[in-house]
């Protein structure tokens, strides 16, 4: 089993089921790995030095290497699939749109409007996620003793206000909004406030932009 990787970034590419197709070459051999289409940025640009928490996924079909660049979103991811009713891919797009650290305050305040922002989570879904993550993502992270707020994201290290807004800007790529239009939306949002306020004022703004 795969725990990890590290080597040199070849090529990434958006995929039609969610998230991000990275290929990683270590030691003359490219590994294709998914990794969150919200992490992509933080892996630098192709040809630079590269490593990622690997989770190897064996399926009857195949075997799927899930890579983040952080551990926590490791655990988090692992946490996720391993709740009744989600896989691979609901796991990939929550973590497009949450860090683990705000995934966690969504789950433990009950907060469904922040489950309900992530494409193809409704309400009732979101209820459901919420009694299903909770005890399990309170063992799985809580329990390891991880540093989470920050964690695996050095822009804004040790400034939470810049820890947030590059939370949201990460999120909104995620979603597939442009540059342009991520730039526009980062640019009408209050000083203060959590990653889940500036991500639904950001949302309502360029819905209104559309």
């Amino acid at each position: 089993m795969i725990g990890s990787l590290r080597g040199t970034l070849l090529d990434r590419r958006p995929r039609p089921a969610g998230g991000m197709e990275v290929l990683v070459e270590v030691g003359g051999v490219g590994y294709r790995a998914v990794v969150p289409a919200g992490s992509a940025a933080a892996l630098g640009s192709t040809g630079s030095p590269v490593f990622l928490h690997v989770h190897t996924h064996v399926r009857e079909d195949a075997i799927v290497l899930y890579g983040f660049p952080s551990r926590e979103e490791r655990v988090c991811f692992e946490a996720l699939i391993g709740a009744h009713g989600v896989g691979p891919a609901v796991a990939l797009a929550l973590l497009s749109v949450h860090s683990p650290a705000a995934l966690q305050r969504a789950v433990s305040s009950d907060d469904l409007d922040a489950l309900t922002l992530v494409p193809g989570i409704g309400r009732k879904t979101a209820a459901r996620l919420i009694v299903e993550l909770k005890s399990r993502l309170e063992a799985d992270l809580d329990g390891s003793g991880l540093a989470l707020v920050g964690a695996g994201s050095p822009a804004g290290a040790g400034d939470p206000a810049a820890s947030v807004r590059a939370d949201v800007r990460n999120a909104l790529a995620g979603l597939g909004y442009g540059a342009d239009e991520i730039r526009q939306a980062m640019a009408g949002l209050p000083a203060a406030g959590t990653v889940e306020d500036h991500l639904r004022t950001a949302l309502r703004d360029l819905a209104a932009a559309r």
